[in-house]
């Protein structure tokens, strides 16, 4: 049965501008612009494709108002009417779509490093970045004004460029943040100490670009609604702030939550966040003011989105990620179409993870074509040949898909009885199952597209031989390695997909040997079913790193459950109820030991390869084939494998 969202679907004004929904695509840095910090054909491209979905209000990623404020290389720029032509060529390739566009007007302060901005980071304070821990200099009175005046003429010039609005961006502990908050702002003068002296920079600053761009032009303010840091300001000096602010001249105030070191990342928070969590703020906000609000964190369901509105959580609603997976969603939601929309799974692999631990530009997980869209990557094939996709799990869907888009004739083989290879099992874990939603949906693509889906299917010499497909696509996957250690053969003793797979009685206490992802989350699932776990790895440092969400999550459900991670720790026997361990030149024992769990790792299953080279098919390899790796390289891999065919 097909939904209308009525809420979601009807037109808002901000501050005059006119939208024909209520959705936004929010500011997510992708660093698809230039060196030079100007305007690419990539970045227009990306944006145009989000406007074609049919969004009502998109609001660029961070654009620095001052060479100094820049917090990552490939920033854009607004510090100088230069940026003005390249601004106005992504305005205007949005506008036919009836999608309007705001600028974020941005400054990093602390919040970047030396070797972007050619100089020592500014602050309010002289204090270091808690994440990037570089030395900074306090701005001085007189380089404040500058930068109170660099945001109004970013302002100014937005407008001269076509934009519709702007975005000033004051959470997430970049510089107007770090003014409002006591934690990083210790200064005794004018713009610290008090609430109305943290606040006066971001209060002179909408005055200023009022003066500036115009009483008419929509100034949004972004504002995370609580730090949820010690030492940092709660959900009621922002309830105090906000009346300020729309007196000052804030047309919206888009109501975010956190900065970087907030526990559990909840700035871009990850599947082991509830959807929909900051909507309360929102809504608290809301009551405080008489202008638009718009609600954000964690929403990638338009029905979340329009029960939000209805209810009065906020009065637009950003989905920030899901617009990056599926560009048409909001196209899909208003036909009925759910099972087509491909959602977010929250896993952060390929946006933020990619862009602030690999120093990469952003991209999707699950949709390779994000950042690509000036590409044609699925260019019809001109010569449609038999092409063979032995392995269902996440590289050869991806692969199966992009071939077929191409235009070739895909047969997919899987030796299991279901798709989605290690996903099946991925998916298990506690906050996890949107992961199996993918494979649903791709496996819906692949049927619309016609090919041939064959499970408990292993592909044989004897199946090649005669059949002889025009190309393979080897996405076979990797089986799980053993290690020799005395007592691993014992009855007590199981491999970890087989218990996220359902089909081992559990029983406590257990121990899992590896504390890569899969024994941390095999340990999860294990803690929400009611069973203590001590995890063993030889590694002295967690394979499974808290600087991401995930990790977080996965190490705080782990220690809150009373559960044990030993590093440094390893295995030199399992005996009938206790694991004998060995840290240095100490020797325990775990005990009692109810249960074993082999998480060790695994090894690519490249049976097949000697075959294929003996019949003299051609074959690509795609995926944990190749290496172990996370769901973006399988996916991306084997959309590559597929494209290239």
């Amino acid at each position: 049965m097909k939904k209308i969202l009525g809420n979601l679907f009807s037109p808002c004004t901000i501050g005059g501008m006119e939208l024909k929904n209520r959705a936004v695509m929010p500011a997510m840095a992708t660093s698809y612009g230039n060196k030079d910090s100007t305007i690419s054909e990539r970045l227009t491209a990306y944006h145009e494709r989000r406007a074609q979905g049919g969004v009502g209000l998109i609001i660029t990623e961070v654009c620095a108002v001052d060479p100094r404020g820049r917090g990552f290389g490939r920033e854009i720029g607004v510090w100088d009417d230069s940026f003005i032509p390249g601004l106005a060529s992504l305005a205007k390739a949005v506008h036919p779509h009836e999608t309007k566009i705001a600028l974020q007007l941005h400054h990093a302060g602390r919040e970047t490093m030396a070797s972007v901005v050619n100089a020592k980071p500014e602050a309010p304070s002289e204090l270091p970045s808690v994440v990037l821990n570089q030395p900074t200099e306090a701005m001085s009175p007189d380089r404040i004004r500058e930068i109170v005046n660099a945001f109004a003429m970013g302002a100014y010039r937005a407008r001269q460029a076509g934009f519709d609005a702007v975005e000033v961006h004051g959470a997430h502990g970049y510089l107007l943040h770090q003014f409002l908050s006591p934690f990083s702002n210790k200064r005794t003068d004018e713009y610290g100490g008090s609430d109305e002296n943290r606040a006066r920079i971001l209060i002179e600053i909408l005055r200023t670009a009022r003066e500036k761009a115009g009483k008419d032009f929509p100034i949004i303010v972004r504002l995370s609604a609580d730090e949820c840091i010690k030492g940092g300001y709660s959900l009621d000096f922002t309830k105090r702030l906000a009346p300020r602010l729309a007196e000052a001249g804030a047309s919206a105030l888009h109501v975010s939550v956190g900065v970087y070191t907030t526990p559990g990342m909840l700035i871009i928070a990850t599947s082991d966040t509830p959807e929909g969590f900051n909507l309360f703020r929102a809504r608290e906000i809301k009551e405080t003011v008489n202008i638009p609000i718009i609600g954000v964190g964690r929403i990638i369901d338009p029905r979340m989105a329009d029960e939000a509105i209805g209810r009065g959580d906020a009065d637009l609603i950003s989905m920030g990620r899901q617009f990056l997976t599926d560009p048409d969603v909001l196209i899909k939601a208003k036909k009925g179409e759910w099972d087509d929309i491909r959602w977010c799974l929250g896993c952060n692999q390929g946006c933020i993870e990619r862009l602030s631990f690999e120093f990469k530009p952003t991209t999707c997980s699950i949709n390779p074509e994000c950042g690509r869209e000036i590409e044609d990557i699925y260019k019809r094939t001109e010569k449609r040949k038999k092409v063979w996709v032995i392995g269902a799990g996440p590289a050869g869907l991806s692969a199966a898909r992009a071939a077929a888009k191409r235009g070739h004739a895909v047969s997919l083989f899987e030796r299991e009885s279901v798709l989605g290879g290690q996903l099946v099992s991925a998916s298990k874990p506690p906050h996890k199952e949107g992961y199996y939603r993918w494979v649903e949906w791709i496996e819906l693509q692949l049927r619309k597209m016609g090919v041939s889906i064959q499970c408990n299917a292993p592909v044989t010499e004897a199946m090649l031989a005669p059949r002889q497909p025009d190309t393979v696509v080897l996405a076979a996957g990797a089986n799980p390695i053993t290690l020799q250690i005395n007592g691993i053969e014992s009855s007590h003793v199981f491999e970890a997909r087989e218990v996220l797979a359902g089909n081992i009685e559990l029983k406590s206490p257990a121990v899992i040997l590896g504390a890569g992802y899969v024994g941390m989350e095999t340990a999860d699932y294990c803690i929400a079913q009611g069973i203590k776990v001590t995890i063993v790895d030889m590694a002295k440092f967690p394979p499974v790193t808290k600087l991401t969400a995930h990790g977080y999550w996965l190490h705080r459900r782990l220690k809150d459950s009373g559960s044990v991670l030993m590093l440094g720790s390893s295995v030199t026997a399992i005996e009938d109820g206790a694991v004998v361990v060995r840290q240095e030149d100490r020797q325990m024992r775990i005990e009692p030991a109810s249960m074993v769990i082999k998480a060790f790792g695994s090894k690519p299953e490249r049976d097949l390869c000697a075959v294929l080279q003996k019949l003299n098919i051609p074959y690509t390899e795609a995926g944990d084939v190749v290496k172990p790796r996370r769901l973006l390289e399988a996916v991306h891999e084997g959309d590559s494998a597929g494209i290239s065919i």
